[in-house]
């Protein structure tokens, strides 16, 4: 890897700066300066960086091909909605050296990011920032600069004790090993070492049976106890004498707590676990609105961006509104606005690239690819392009065996299925030409939604006229594309449930949607049990905010469409959900949403057939390391709170919060229990935000965690929190207990 070399860092065709790259000796981080000022503009993780792409893999290295061969040029690309870096090395050499150098390092299989090594690398990267005088060692005023950085107001005396206990030397400085003896004097977790003295006979290890009765009476571990010790051991005690006698050390204790096995997170529910052969009207499904803009709804910049992002987020339903361009080749973007506009062939030569990259590679998931649906507007094709599967489309062609309308998630892998408008019915592309006028997506196009809506209703002598219309208007191959997903307008759940077929799908927006979950909420659930629902944002939404999801998931709707470029508690929801299960994007619904006959209502929580309401109760004990406010002052130090938010049915919302802690973001202590009842645990979604307390204005959001209820592992668990982007921001955590009743 190369250290202090010169690239031009480029944001446009016309701003292209050059800066010094250079990664500093924690191996960790990457530092950037200014050529002209030689002032350091800006750092980033190593932690931070997804991947690495070479050549001209963005719109704006793409728009200086002619000018910069693909050699020299590349992309880091960064974990959330953050902006991504591209850069021009001075040689196709240089460039090579930095993306095969990133690449070594953000390779989990070569360079792991252990607890061990994320706690060894956060100790460095204090040392190194508050030795101000870089002479290698640090004074006591340095230290107390440091405690003022890590969140930490602590008593001067108490500092001054930690820092002589720490110089062994008695130098007056701490340099070296002296340091991470004050590191981790500074961060004894009293309320793990006291827990760990409960199982412990002798306060010093736990013995195999001790760590089996502790994972039995207060993990509830009741399968392969004796077995999953033994794994724990081998893997989280840093002792090599102490993994030969088969017994666990207090450091050994605390590394399990806070590896993937001590999460709150199930690790079995991490990997695909879900029966993925129910028909594809019993998932939900991770879904974005106007996929192509990463901005808002007006003005803002359509990008293959915003469809990488979301595929790479597991969405499985992208839009796509297709509109007539110059020289006759369609362009993407949203209609009747000022948003920019990207070329159709682009954005399906993207589908092809990322359509089918697993999230997180798992047995079931990893090497296969679940469907994946494109749906927008497809106003008026050009002739030049009327056959989109021979000349720009990446989807598999997929026609289902003889009549079958309610395919499933394991039959159609790898395949895209394009939701749309159809010349006439399933039946006739299975059987032959049919004669019958398309019915039209009730979605919020506008005027020309209207007028199809209005030649969807036409009969007698107009029902000829109209089908040629469509047929003058809509390709046939395009048509021919639309298997499962026909676009059919909502004219009530009676209606549907006579006439329409389980290879429609009607798009209601967020009002109408909240008025039939008002009105009819069981004959919504029950629509849902056979057919597709697609749900999007109000129109008036102009900024691309979101609304809640979880009130269209309650009734069962599939596809909940939300715009994933803003960050908020609604995108936390819809992370939160499609967390699980491999991340492949689907979730099956729960049994008693699958029923056409059910009589669940969501807005009675009686109605719900399942166990009596359970109690969900929640101690949060303790926080770690937990981050400074974005652009807070310098020395400000968070009070940090936490608050529980139960999402789910009317009767489950609730939410609960625990009192702050002044002055301390570095090991806040709350031991606060919160218990909340659940009568719909199956649709419960549990979020924890931790926020900065404030008396005289809002508070500042500093982290959450989002899960479903049935992902939830009880007993002594950590939280490793996520930044309000959805990246980690390690090794940020919340330790709480967990106890769930009936």
């Amino acid at each position: 890897m190369q250290q202090g070399t010169l690239m031009r860092k480029v944001k446009s065709k016309s701003w292209k700066k050059q800066r010094y790259f250079k990664l500093q000796d924690d191996c960790m981080t990457i530092w950037y300066q200014s050529k002209r000022t030689g002032k350091t503009e800006s750092a980033f993780s190593i932690s931070d960086v997804e991947t690495v792409r070479e050549g001209h893999q963005s719109e704006v290295l793409q728009s200086l091909a002619e000018e910069f061969p693909p050699e020299r040029c590349f992309t880091i690309v960064f974990y959330g909605r953050r902006g991504n870096l591209d850069l021009i090395a001075g040689s196709a050499e240089e460039a090579q050296c930095w993306v095969q150098g990133l690449r070594q390092l953000i390779e989990p299989r070569s360079f792991p990011l252990t607890f061990a090594l994320i706690s060894r690398t956060w100790i460095r990267d204090w040392f190194q920032r508050a030795d101000k005088n870089k002479d290698g060692r640090m004074n006591f005023k340095e230290v107390q600069r440091l405690l003022k950085m890590m969140n930490v107001d602590m008593n001067e005396d108490h500092a001054l004790r930690l820092f002589q206990d720490a110089d062994k030397s008695e130098s007056g400085t701490l340099e070296g090993e002296e340091f991470v003896l004050f590191y981790k004097a500074l961060t004894q977790r009293e309320e793990v070492l006291s827990l760990f003295q409960e199982f412990s006979e002798d306060g010093k290890k736990l013995t195999l049976l001790e760590l089996v009765d502790f994972l039995r009476e207060e993990q509830l571990e009741d399968e392969g106890t004796e077995e999953l010790a033994m794994e724990l051991i081998d893997k989280y005690e840093p002792s090599e004498t102490a993994r030969a006698r088969h017994v666990l050390s207090a450091d050994g204790f605390l590394m399990y707590l806070c590896s993937p096995e001590g999460s709150i997170f199930n690790p079995q529910h991490r990997v695909l676990w879900q029966d993925m052969s129910q028909p594809l009207c019993h998932y939900f499904i991770s879904s974005s609105h106007n996929t192509y803009l990463i901005e808002d709804q007006i003005r803002g910049q359509s990008s293959i961006e915003g469809y990488i992002r979301a595929l790479k987020r597991g969405c499985r339903c992208l839009e796509v509104d297709c509109w007539d361009g110059p020289n006759g080749e369609p362009m993407v973007y949203h209609g009747h606005t000022f948003t920019s506009k990207i070329p159709f062939r682009e954005v399906v030569s993207t589908l092809g690239k990322y359509a089918f990259k697993v999230r997180y590679p798992s047995p079931g998931a990893g090497g296969y690819g679940w469907s994946l649906m494109g749906g927008g507007s497809w106003w008026c094709w050009p002739p030049a392009v009327q056959d989109p599967k021979g000349q720009h489309a990446p989807w598999r062609h997929w026609a289902p065996q003889g009549a079958c309308l309610s395919p499933t998630p394991q039959e159609l892998k790898r395949k895209i299925l394009l939701k749309g408008k159809k010349i006439g019915r399933l039946e006739d592309t299975l059987d032959g030409p049919g004669d019958e006028a398309p019915d039209v997506s009730d979605d919020d196009n506008g005027a020309e939604a209207e007028e199809e809506r209005r030649r969807a209703k036409v009969g007698g002598t107009q029902h000829g006229s109209a089908l040629q219309k469509d047929k003058e208007t809509l390709a046939q191959a395009l048509s021919d594309c639309v298997i499962y997903c026909k676009n059919v307008p909502f004219q009530g759940f009676q209606e549907a449930r006579s006439h329409s077929r389980p290879s429609e799908i009607s798009s209601l927006s967020e009002a109408k949607a909240r008025k039939l979950i008002r009105d009819e909420g069981n004959e919504f659930v029950r629509h849902n049990a056979w057919q597709l629902t697609r749900t999007y944002p109000s129109g008036m939404r102009t900024d691309s905010s979101n609304y809640s999801p979880q009130e269209m998931w309650n009734v069962g709707c599939q596809i909940v469409a939300l715009n994933f470029q803003t960050a908020g508690m609604e995108m936390d929801l819809c992370d939160g959900l499609f967390s699980q299960n491999g991340c492949c994007g689907y979730v099956l619904k729960p049994p008693f949403m699958r029923d056409e006959e059910t009589l669940f209502n969501p807005s009675d929580p009686s109605s719900h057939k399942g166990p009596s309401p359970i109690t969900l109760m929640i101690q949060v004990i303790s926080g770690q390391q937990l981050p400074k406010v974005a652009n807070s002052k310098d020395g400000a130090i968070i009070d940090p709170l936490v608050r529980v938010e139960i999402h789910g049915v009317p009767a489950d919302q609730a939410h609960q919060e625990t009192k702050y802690i002044e002055n301390n973001g570095f090991n806040p202590r709350w031991d606060e229990t919160l218990q909340f009842q659940l009568h719909v645990p199956e649709l419960a979604l549990v979020r924890f935000v931790v926020e900065d307390y404030d008396k005289t204005s809002r508070n500042d959001f500093v982290g959450q965690f989002t899960l479903a209820f049935a992902n939830i592992k009880p007993g002594y668990r950590h939280i490793h929190l996520l930044s309000k982007d959805g990246t980690s921001i390690p090794p940020s955590s919340l330790f709480v207990h967990i106890r769930i009743t009936e």
